[in-house]
């Protein structure tokens, strides 16, 4: 089946880095709503010393978090922002690396505490894209 694309212009890109003991996903949401970001794409890396994830039990339909605290480099953090009941909504994955060179990652929540980062956002044109539930997967999508 083919699938029909929509296109979205790059409206703005923004360069910012958050201070030591900022909460990353409090954050992001909060530049969101404030600067009125309703589609968008987000990039980063730095280092965290406290993370909160969580994955998606595809049975359960439910997530399961988790909790680590020490020294976490953020190999990658990826995201998007789309529109949840008319509010601009922030969903990020994070993958980290600890001193061992184990990486392990997830659904960011919030409760993660960034000791430095370095983040990009785009901001793409209209049209937005607006979340709902899905009910072959339980999960909230565009």
């Amino acid at each position: 089946m083919k699938k029909k694309l929509e296109g979205h212009q790059l409206k703005n890109t923004y360069f910012l880095r958050l201070q030591k003991g900022d909460d990353l996903l409090q954050n992001l949401s909060q530049i969101a709503k404030e600067n009125e970001i309703k589609l968008g794409s987000i990039n980063a890396l730095g280092a965290v010393f406290k993370v909160v994830f969580s994955y998606y039990d595809q049975q359960q339909r439910e997530y399961i978090s988790l909790e680590k605290e020490g020294d976490f480099e953020i190999l990658n953090l990826n995201g998007n922002i789309s529109l949840k009941d008319g509010e601009p909504m922030v969903h990020a994955h994070i993958i980290l690396a600890d001193q061992n060179g184990n990486s392990f990652g997830g659904h960011l929540e919030e409760g993660t505490k960034v000791f430095a980062s370095e983040i990009q956002i785009e901001e793409f044109s209209k049209p937005d894209k607006n979340r709902k539930y899905d009910q072959a997967t339980g999960l909230t999508l565009w």
